[in-house]
């Protein structure tokens, strides 16, 4: 009897969906569609920067980042590789990744040299995309030399960090540094966008955002991390600890493009730390050397070398006083 009852209320369960279905198909009116669709063609005119359908003579988002993750590799070789490749002899292996990056790169390069003002003809784009990849790739070793430095920095300042092999596998702060240190460089090199995408994949994965603008020193350290931002024009210097929710950023952006090209994130001496969720605002404001800036402060207004700046607590005094 059991069986017989559920067979029933399949049958009727599908027999509904059926009908739904079918009533479904009548309700289509293919005219309609076909106006619908011709709108929405029509209204890819041209006329606004969204338009642009050249779809195989534009930058792909996604081969940026897998470039990044190849650039890894290079920068942490053991640590990061292609799983579907094999490796016997990993010399050949570092110099066939290395010409992949630099084939990739020139590519995605000469393709964004058309962004913005643009540069001029073909060859001059193939030409510049080329002098600035031939410039970037032979930096790496100095990038990796920042990037050993930072390592260090993480891993002496923390205790909770077991082993170096842990930093590097395992903590946000050195993914976004190091993704940081790369984009920087072609930041620095004129690059438009690449740089941004690569720093804002990092900011995906790790909650980090740093401008591949910004000007940051040896052995930067940034614990935990989620929340962080630095902005485009922060200068930080050598180091430096911050901690999450740290916001070094702008204190106006009410000029809007106006303000492109000024000066309009603070500077941040050496041996500074900034403890979680403190902002520092503003072009103007400067954190002297060897200060301690405390968590949740809020500052707009330099503060002199060797400073302690911190919020005081006055509503855990006045319930001690109480109490």
């Amino acid at each position: 009897m059991w069986r017989y009852c559920r067979t029933v209320e399949t049958v009727t369960i599908r027999r509904r969906f059926l009908q739904s279905k079918e009533k479904g198909k009548r309700m289509i009116d293919a005219r309609q569609i076909d106006e619908i669709v011709q709108n929405i063609l029509a209204d890819l005119n041209g006329n606004k920067h969204i338009d642009r359908m050249n779809v195989y003579n534009r930058l792909d988002k996604a081969e940026v980042h897998r470039l990044l993750q190849h650039l890894f590799q290079i920068v942490f070789p053991g640590y990061f590789r292609d799983g579907k490749v094999k490796i016997y002899n990993p010399q050949n292996s570092m110099a066939v990744t290395l010409e992949d990056i630099f084939y990739h790169l020139n590519k995605l390069v000469t393709l964004t040299l058309d962004f913005g003002e643009g540069v001029g003809s073909e060859e001059e784009k193939k030409e510049k995309g080329y002098e600035i990849c031939k410039e970037f790739m032979e930096a790496i070793p100095t990038i990796r030399s920042m990037v050993e430095t930072d390592l260090l920095a993480i891993f002496y300042g923390d205790p909770a960090a077991g082993c170096v092999e842990e930093v590097i596998l395992a903590y946000p702060g050195i993914m976004a540094i190091t993704a940081y240190r790369l984009a920087h460089q072609l930041y620095r090199l004129g690059v438009p966008v690449i740089p941004r995408l690569m720093t804002e994949y990092a900011h995906a994965q790790t909650g980090i955002d740093i401008h591949p603008g910004a000007t940051i020193g040896s052995y930067f350290f940034i614990d935990h991390g989620t929340g962080v931002v630095i902005g485009e024009t922060a200068v930080i210097g050598q180091h430096v600890k911050i901690y999450q929710g740290v916001t070094i950023g702008a204190l106006s952006t009410r000029g809007g493009r106006q303000l492109y090209g000024r000066k309009r994130h603070p500077t941040i001496g050496d041996y500074v730390t900034v403890y979680a969720g403190a902002s520092i605002l503003g072009g103007d404001t400067v954190i002297g050397n060897h200060s301690i800036i405390g968590s949740n402060t809020f500052l707009t207004t330099p503060v002199p070398e060797n400073s302690r700046v911190v919020v005081e607590n006055r509503v855990a005094e006045k319930c001690l006083l109480e109490c």
